[in-house]
Order: C-alpha cells, then structure tokens, then sequence
C-alpha cells in the first residue's frame, strides 16, 4: 500500500511553511513511521535543513530526503510513497500552475496562516487552486501571536474561509526558528515543552483527519 502525501502550500512567504513541513516529519518519525521530506522550493530551506543540518548532526532515523522541479513532483511522489508511510512535500512561496502537480499528489493540503491579516488575504488564492484540483485542505494557524485579541480575530476570520482549521494551535516560538537552524524539530529538541506538545496535537488531529478521508 503506497504512502500518504501531505502537501504544505501558502502564497505568502513567512507563514512558517518550512518549519511546519520539517517538524511534522521528524514528529512522524518518531512515531515509527517511516517519512520522506520532499523539496520542491528553488530557494531550497527544506533541503539545507536536511543536508547541511540533520545529517551532520545525527538526527534521528526514519526520514529521507529528495528534491524535484515542479513537474518532477508526480514521479518523486510516486517513487518515495512506494517505500515510505508519509510523503512531506514542501512547495514555492508562491501560487500558480507550477504548484499543481504537487496538489494533485496530496491526501491532503496543509495551509499555514500567520497571525496576520495578509496571511489570511493570501490564504485564498491557495484554497482555490486546491479546490481546482479537489484536493482536501486543512489550514493551521501558525506562529500565533501571544496577544490574545489579535489571534481570536484571525481565528474567526480563517474559521469565516472555505475549508476547516485544525484546533490545535501553533505558537510563535522562538524554539521554531532554532530547530529549523540545527537540523532537528521541537519534538527532538523540547520533547516535553509546550511547542513540542502543540506539534503532536497537531500530528493526533491530522491523523484523524486523514483516517475520516480514507
């Protein structure tokens, strides 16, 4: 039976999208699962993460690594979920027909939306691409901002948006940005802090959210 595929997708720069896509793979290897990264992003975060960080380091066992063109994501997709449980895609900063391929191979499209107004504006153009191609999204409020104001209004507008939000919340923390730097994730790093215990609600919900697809 061939791997599942999640796809981690936003137009707008800065949503955590990396991070996200890092960190739910070391957290799904830790489960036992076995997970293949794939970067598709020309600016190559994921990929430098992975090389230049991870491997030096020793990070724990169970993830692979590749990388494609737009167009390449169909035949890597198919040729990593042969041999793994998830496939960890992470796309381009940006919204249009080279993003198709790698929405088309997902079971389901994560979509990280920061704790601000332009990120919601953004998060748009994103759920109407996956719609083009009928593909199920979840959307994740990211980096959430520690004033409470401000992350219960973009709640409710991202809960006003065509497609579901995960409950679990992830907050702006600073021990996000430090993992990404040092090839692990937060699971790794603080297992028992609160960014680690946000990242496996997350991974609990997406879990069940997969299994209500299947």
């Amino acid at each position: 039976m061939a791997g599942l595929t999640i796809t981690v997708a936003q137009q707008k720069g800065g949503s955590g999208k990396t991070t996200l896509a890092a960190n739910l793979a070391v957290a799904l290897a830790q489960r036992g699962y076995r997970v293949a990264v794939l970067d598709t992003d020309p600016q190559g975060s994921l990929g430098r993460w992975f090389m230049e960080r991870r491997e030096r380091t020793g990070g724990s066992p169970g993830i692979d690594f590749a990388t494609a063109s737009a167009w390449g994501v169909s035949w890597e997709c198919e040729k990593l979920a042969a041999d793994h449980d998830f496939v960890i895609i992470d796309t381009p900063p940006k919204i249009d027909s080279d993003l198709r391929p790698a929405l088309r191979e997902s079971d389901l499209v994560l979509v990280p939306v920061a704790s601000s107004h332009v990120d919601l504006w953004a998060t748009e153009s994103v759920l109407e691409l996956a719609q083009r191609v009928g593909r199920p999204v979840l959307l994740v409020l990211n980096r959430a901002s520690g004033r409470a104001k401000l992350t219960a209004e973009v709640m409710a507008q991202i809960d006003g948006l065509d497609a579901p939000r995960a409950r679990s919340v992830l907050g702006n923390r600073v021990i996000f940005a430090e993992v990404l730097g040092e090839g692990t994730g937060v699971t790794e790093k603080a297992g028992k802090g609160p960014a680690a215990v946000e990242l496996e609600m997350l991974v609990d919900e997406i879990g069940v959210v997969l299994a209500a697809l299947s």
